[in-house]
């Protein structure tokens, strides 16, 4: 079992930065890959970026490659999703979740465990 609990969403305006951090406690969580995913209001829950246990792999979705950054220390059992040149397309309530084992996925049906959410508005 592994709860979740992201933090650092808020109110910025577009172009700038912010940075999510997502907090794990339970068992050894370099076991675990974790996504970040966002659903904006009336839309479906989309995925942003994954990285794997041990932090060598990463993946993007399109529309987020050369913005975002995923990161994790898994010394402080956190993964982190680096925002840059946020646009108010951003605008949603962000998710980290995780799955069992070191390989990256992109499919929420993927991803036992999930966090409660934090919400990011990009003002224009």
């Amino acid at each position: 079992q592994v709860q979740l609990v992201e933090s650092g969403g808020g109110l910025v305006q577009a172009g700038g930065p912010l940075r999510l951090s997502c907090a794990a406690s339970g068992r050894t969580f370099s076991n675990y890959a974790v996504g970040w995913f966002r659903q904006a209001p009336e839309k479906e829950r989309e995925f942003v970026a994954s990285i794997s246990g041990s932090g060598s792999n990463t993946y993007y979705a399109g529309s987020m490659m050369g913005r975002f950054t995923i990161s994790r220390d898994n010394a402080k059992n956190t993964v982190y999703l680096q925002m840059n040149v946020l646009k108010p397309e951003d605008t949603a309530t962000y998710y980290c979740a995780a799955r069992l084992g070191n390989y990256i996925a992109t499919i929420r049906e993927n991803y036992n465990y999930w966090g409660q959410g934090t919400q990011v508005t990009v003002s224009s």
